[in-house]
């Protein structure tokens, strides 16, 4: 999709884009910082690994990529045998009329208390940097040593599916979604888990499911609202995708990123002067979001004022010297695809 419009060319511009097209593009401020992640995490146990975002272009197709090298389980990770619990008290005692030692009694349990906590940061793994055979191991040794009891045992399997989708096990991560989904099926967020992971195999119709019944639980999950309405831009559902973007706007005003998000729906939409005042919004939250000024650009031009088009657009490029890919010049017209979503 392309928006056309003219402009009188000034040699700074041609300069700046021809400079841009070469640029390393690797960290862009066209990025989204302020989306908050998401985030599954036990109670009191701190947040885990985020699961893949399932970010997908308007009328494309997402897919799976695995890459990386898969490493052994960290040797490192305690064990939590099932007898350990009770040998805190009996480890001391050697006879029925023994008394207990109550000073190395408290420090087995010290141990104990260190060792779980080890065995289930390794499986939040909140920083990140734990590989995935590593998080599994955690979380199974937690699953099956019943550290959690109940429907707050999904937590576990959410995390453990992030680590096997991670690592391109879909078969497994799919199972454990399932199993979170039975356990706790009045909570939104495995349903929110498990619709990511059937966007990212293309099933967008079952996403579509998930996202809807996290949302019917939680009405104000904004994960959930953004990924719908990404589904319905991949379904030409632009009107949806709006209601979605403007609800996720209303519960969380001072994210940029969203107000750009609805700004390239408007532009869909045809309602160029609502995504001026969009973009407008997400610049003034965020004066360095590129896409923000080249999305209020793209507006711009549609709106035939050719002044501010250029302006936006040379300053997009200038942040994010990658957009000059979406911009063409020939003579004094330039033509401008919107960037994939």
């Amino acid at each position: 999709m392309r928006r056309l419009f003219s402009w009188q060319l000034a040699a700074l511009l041609l300069v700046g884009m021809a400079a841009g097209a070469h640029a390393d593009t690797s960290n862009q401020s066209s990025q989204s910082p302020d989306v908050p992640p998401d985030k599954t995490t036990p109670p009191g146990a701190g947040a885990p690994a985020t699961t893949p975002a399932a970010t997908t272009p308007a009328g494309t197709t997402p897919s799976i990529t695995v890459t990386g090298k898969v490493q052994s389980a960290d040797p490192s990770l305690p064990k939590l045998p099932p007898d350990q619990f009770t040998e805190c008290y009996g480890r001391f005692k050697t006879s029925p009329g023994e008394a207990i030692d109550i000073i190395a009694t408290t420090l087995c349990q010290s141990q104990l208390a260190r060792d779980k906590r080890a065995v289930i940061e390794k499986c939040i793994n909140r920083d990140g940097k734990s590989e995935p055979p590593v998080v599994i191991q955690a979380c199974t040794e937690l699953l099956d040593r019943k550290i959690l009891e109940g429907n707050e045992r999904f937590y576990l399997f959410v995390n453990r599916a992030v680590a096997y989708f991670a690592q391109g096990d879909k078969q497994h991560a799919l199972d454990d979604y399932n199993t979170a989904v039975k356990l706790a099926p009045k909570n939104a967020q495995p349903y929110y888990n498990r619709g990511v992971f059937y966007a990212a195999q293309t099933d967008v119709d079952a996403a579509l499911r998930d996202f809807d019944t996290a949302l019917s639980i939680d009405p104000t999950l904004i994960l959930a609202l953004r990924q719908r309405a990404i589904i319905r831009l991949t379904k030409k559902d632009f009107s949806g995708a709006l209601v979605d973007f403007s609800e996720a706007v209303r519960l969380q005003p001072k994210t940029a990123t969203l107000w750009s998000e609805r700004g390239y729906v408007c532009i869909l939409l045809r309602d160029y002067a609502g995504a001026v005042k969009d973009e407008a919004e997400a610049i003034r939250l965020d004066p360095k979001l590129a896409r923000a000024y080249f999305l209020r650009g793209a507006a711009f031009g549609d709106l035939g004022d050719s002044p501010n088009a250029v302006s936006d657009i040379v300053t997009a490029v200038d942040l994010d010297p990658s957009l000059d890919h979406y911009v063409s010049t020939k003579g004094k017209t330039a033509s401008i695809a919107l960037p994939p979503f």
